[in-house]
This record gives structure tokens, C-alpha cells and sequence, in this order.
């Protein structure tokens, strides 16, 4: 049974160095899901600076090549700024003494509210009234580790008008918690929404993953098994490259993360399966 808690885990090695593997059960179409990569360098984070009253708030990271697949790695976290409310670090996830990621984060502590304003997640049918998706066998290995219902835009490959996608997502095999790791996970586990504007897939690698964790005291009391709402969507795409947008809402309509992302989209001779 695959275990996202276990997969995503590091080990202290000390002087803010940790140790971890890259399994191959997160796969995307090339190398490991970024995702994936995201959870890990969060569980390094937290580790390194180990204050249980700071919630990452915000993640950017930078994709400089993709990490091997079944091979180990490390993490490097340097805290620049320690503060009473705000605490920000870099991180580097290497390989072979390559870096491969670059990562930039803030953690706080929660603030008195001056405002309380939200938007309304999308009317979509219920979890239970919806068809899961099953991947084909040659499917990446992450898409056999999701339960996917789709519930709003048209299924991918059709040729939409929008780049626009969503619906429930959870893992096959749930984790301990929806922690900050989960949700850096489940930003970049939908299909890329360009691709619902195309007859078929072509690569999409991120090239930068920006990650907004804006309820993780909600989060943390969550069942880890109850479906959580996504929406994904894509304005532009020029130049080989397309943004996508994305949101997780949790109970209630509660927002618990939402992402933005740059990809490329290019033409290629590679074929994804």
C-alpha cells in the first residue's frame, strides 16, 4: 500500500541538512510530480524550524531540472529571518550536489482579523453522485494514486473554449492529515487545464509553483479520507508557456490553499502516455 506520508518523509541530518527518497509511486509524465517534490522540501521546512504555532503560508518554488526517480536526495534549509509572527527560509532540494529545486517560504502565526471576506467555492454535484475516473494501465503512477471525480468544464482532449477544470479529489490511500504537504501535493495533481483546450497531451513541466496555505489550523481537522473540491483554470498561454490557477476548498466552503503556477507547453515529438 502506498504511503504519501511515508513517501514525502526526510530525516534529520543536521545543520539544516535532511535526508530523502524519491519514490517512484508519484511519477508524472516526466520525472516525479512537482507536487510531490513541493511535499517533500515542506516536511523540511517544518522540521527546521520546528515551531508548532507557524503554519507555512507561502511556498514559491523553481524548478531548475527534474529530480531522479527511486534515487535519494537531500534537503538544505537555511532560516534567514526567525521573527515573533513571520518566519522566512530558503530551501534547496539537491541531488548528486545538483540542485535541482530552489524554494522560498514564510511561516506565521495567526493574526487577529481587521476584515473576514470570502468567495464562494463553484456549485458542483456531489462526490457521491459522480463517476470516478480510472486511468488507463500506461497511466503515470500518480494518476493511480488519486480518486478523481470530475464536476465542472468538459472532459480533456476535446478541443474546450476555456481552459477551466475541476471537480473532488482525494488520494486512493489516504495520508494521516490535510497538512500543508497534502495540499502542495493536490495543487499540481489535476490534469494541466491547457490541456482541455487540446485534442491530446503534451509535456508540462512547471517551471514555477507558487503556494498560498490559507486555513491550516481548518485543514489540520479534517478527515484525510472526505473528498476536498479543486478548481484549476488557465487565461493565457504564449511563447510555450501557460499559467494555471488553482483552489482547494475544504467543508464549508472553506478555502485551504490556492496556487499559481508557470508551465511550459510546447510542441515536441515526445509522447506521454
Amino acid at each position: 500500500m502506498v504511503d504519501f506520508t511515508a513517501d514525502s518523509a526526510v530525516q534529520a541530518l543536521g545543520d539544516g541538512r535532511y535526508a530523502a527518497h524519491v519514490t517512484p509511486h508519484w511519477s508524472a509524465p516526466i520525472g516525479p510530480n512537482g507536487g510531490y517534490i513541493a511535499a517533500i522540501i515542506v516536511r523540511a521546512i517544518e522540521a527546521e524550524v520546528a515551531a508548532p504555532a507557524f503554519h507555512i503560508r507561502t511556498l514559491t518554488l523553481h524548478y531548475l531540472r527534474s529530480p531522479a526517480v527511486d534515487a535519494d536526495a537531500q534537503v538544505e534549509v537555511t532560516v534567514e529571518r526567525a521573527g515573533r509572527t513571520v518566519t522566512t527560509v530558503v530551501a534547496r532540494f539537491l541531488q548528486d550536489d545538483r540542485v535541482c529545486v530552489l524554494a522560498l517560504a514564510s511561516l506565521a502565526t495567526s493574526f487577529p482579523d481587521a476584515i473576514t471576506y470570502r468567495t464562494p467555492p463553484p456549485d458542483v454535484p456531489a462526490f457521491a453522485g459522480l463517476d470516478p475516473i480510472t486511468p488507463p494501465a500506461e497511466a503515470p503512477e500518480i494518476a493511480h494514486r488519486l480518486d478523481v471525480r470530475y464536476a465542472l468544464g468538459p472532459p480533456p482532449f476535446r478541443g474546450a473554449d476555456e481552459a477551466v477544470s475541476g471537480g473532488w479529489l482525494r488520494l486512493t490511500n489516504p495520508p494521516r492529515a490535510v497538512d500543508a504537504a497534502l495540499l502542495a501535493l493536490l495543487v499540481d495533481a489535476w490534469l494541466p487545464t491547457a490541456w482541455f483546450r487540446l485534442s491530446g497531451p503534451v509535456p508540462a513541466p512547471t517551471v514555477e509553483l507558487t503556494i498560498h496555505f490559507r486555513a491550516p489550523l481548518v485543514a489540520l481537522t479534517l478527515d484525510a479520507s472526505d473528498p476536498l473540491l479543486v478548481r484549476f483554470s488557465s487565461r493565457t498561454a504564449h511563447d510555450g508557456l501557460f499559467e494555471e490557477d488553482g483552489e482547494v476548498w475544504g467543508p464549508g466552503g472553506v478555502l485551504l490553499a490556492h496556487s499559481r503556477q508557470l508551465a511550459l507547453m510546447r510542441v515536441t515529438n515526445e509522447e506521454i502516455p
